[in-house]
């Protein structure tokens, strides 16, 4: 398993960037060795409606190909804090500001600004990534927004 990071590694190094095939690689090597049997045939959760299927709607399927390459931005929150302006305009390079959140906790992913789903990080090539380890169902949105 190490050898296999290693060459993963100095092939990204020896072409200056990591492909898609590296994150891959890893997070199913990851996966391999973290998650046990019976984890193998899990299926996703499903939790959205799907658009696909035999309903003979073809309209469907079209409306939604119209918004399939609309950016969106993904954001991964570490966490928050509230300070004055006074101990704002104190900061330096050096300072430190303590978060919220505790080490080890689940990150927030926001989908232009809403939040979807909780994750952990990862780290490949030397690059951050996120795993998913929670998706944040429609109806569990709903709760949120009404506390």
């Amino acid at each position: 398993m190490a050898d296999e990071m290693e060459n993963i590694e100095s092939n990204a190094a020896e072409e200056g960037q990591i492909s898609e095939d590296d994150w891959a690689a890893a997070m199913a090597e990851q996966a391999v060795s973290d998650a046990p049997a019976e984890q193998f045939n899990a299926q996703p959760a499903n939790i959205f409606p799907s658009f696909g299927g035999n309903s003979g709607n073809g309209g469907m399927m079209n409306e939604l190909d119209m918004i399939l390459d609309i950016p969106v931005q993904i954001t991964v929150e570490l966490g928050r804090t509230k300070i004055t302006i006074k101990n704002l305009l104190q900061l330096a390079h050096g300072s430190v500001v303590e978060l919220d959140a505790m080490a080890g906790e689940p990150m927030d992913v926001m989908v232009n600004g809403t939040l979807i789903a909780q994750g952990e990080v990862v780290v490949v090539n030397d690059k951050f990534g996120i795993r998913l380890t929670d998706i944040i169902t429609p109806s569990e949105r709903m709760r949120k927004l009404n506390r």
